[in-house]
């Protein structure tokens, strides 16, 4: 899910939808605006999911869309390499995801974890 917003109101930490792909903002420039034109920001992301860094330059009335960030819990039921397969803890809905290398030794069954959702993508983001 995502809703519209304009430029402007933007904020370094928030999140924005870059190439169809849900982003952490990182910076916002916004320039003065010109003899003939509209005051211009150029916003710099990196992808939640992917780790890309992506960048825009967009006038600050233009409208944009910001991604619905979800961080909701799960309980891991099984460690298979580097999946885990969760069940979350509030509709009961098992599914699989890749475990952060940085979690790979650290999660057993039985823990909790929370884990990011998205425009229909999932992501592990911590022990709980």
């Amino acid at each position: 899910m995502k809703e519209q917003t304009e430029v402007r109101l933007l904020r370094e930490g928030g999140y924005v939808v870059i190439d169809e792909e849900p982003c952490e903002i990182i910076s916002i420039a916004v320039s003065k605006p010109g003899k003939h034109g509209a005051a211009k920001a150029r916003i710099d992301a990196i992808g939640i999911f992917d780790g890309q860094k992506r960048s825009i330059v967009q006038p600050v009335t233009a409208k944009i869309y910001v991604p619905i960030v979800e961080r909701k819990r799960a309980q891991v039921l099984a460690v298979v390499g580097k999946v885990a397969q969760l069940m979350d803890l509030n509709t009961y809905e098992t599914f699989e995801l890749p475990i952060p290398d940085e979690l790979v030794e650290k999660l057993k069954s039985g823990d909790e974890i929370i884990y990011l959702e998205s425009l229909g993508k999932r992501k592990i983001e911590r022990k709980g």
